[in-house]
């Protein structure tokens, strides 16, 4: 049975109800998390499985064929066992947080200087993101923090929709992000939207408009390399 993820519905929801569908040494698979799986750049969350005699800490969390896997430090539900989960939600926030930022990024780097993404990673309120330029222009750095927080100021709303996959791929902006490389099964793409900004397909948790974020704050600019320059940020309160 296929876990249901809840998140992607409800990206607010912080708590749900859920059947153990599978267990093995140390995880348990539900028929329904909104416990976030490490993917797409986004770290797992953690937090806490409780059940009819028991609660456990869940530690990780990771997404295996259809089914999500939730690593647990403590006792284990049985299989067909009922079980509440709530998420460690300031966790979970800062990640939110986090991830709109970078897709800000994206979409100032993109707009300014018309060039794509090549890699990233993030942690709760610090990331990291790679694009294609060589060589970084003059005073990069202070420009791409100053047109970052003037789209944090602007409070743009923040869309989440799927699109059929035969009509995301006549989307330029959503081309740049490589639907193409999405596997062909995958009929249905999943857009996160700043409205008037930045549209991408993405699996990730984002909050309700960019105001929410907080601010950012550009830490170091390096190079990884001829066409690869890293952009580090650090993410405020606003």
């Amino acid at each position: 049975m296929a876990t249901e993820l809840l998140y992607l519905a409800d990206q607010a929801l912080s708590a749900f109800d859920g059947t153990v569908t599978a267990v093995r040494e140390g995880e348990v698979a539900l028929d329904r998390t909104a416990f976030y799986p490490t993917g797409g750049g986004q770290p797992f969350d953690t937090g806490v499985l409780t059940w009819d005699g028991g609660t456990t800490r869940v530690v990780g969390v990771r997404k295996e064929g259809a089914d999500v896997w939730h690593a647990i430090d403590g006792g284990v539900p049985g299989e067909g066992a009922g079980v509440h989960g709530e998420i460690d939600w300031d966790r979970r926030y800062e990640l939110m947080r986090t991830h709109t930022a970078l897709h800000i990024l994206c979409g100032v780097i993109w707009n300014e200087w018309g060039k794509a993404v090549t890699g990233g990673n993030m942690e709760p309120l610090e990331a990291r993101m790679d694009f294609e330029f060589d060589p970084l222009p003059e005073g990069f750095g202070v420009r791409v923090e100053e047109l970052v927080n003037a789209e944090i100021a602007a409070d743009r709303p923040i869309e989440v929709y799927e699109l059929p996959r035969a009509e995301a791929l006549k989307d330029d902006a959503l081309i740049r992000t490589k639907v193409n490389l999405i596997p062909e099964s995958v009929t249905s793409i999943r857009v996160v939207d700043i409205v008037g900004l930045d549209k991408q397909a993405d699996g990730g948790t984002h909050v309700e408009s960019t105001g929410a974020v907080g601010r950012v704050e550009v830490v170091k600019t390096e190079s990884k390399g001829k066409g690869n320059k890293r952009v580090r940020i650090r993410v405020h309160p606003g």
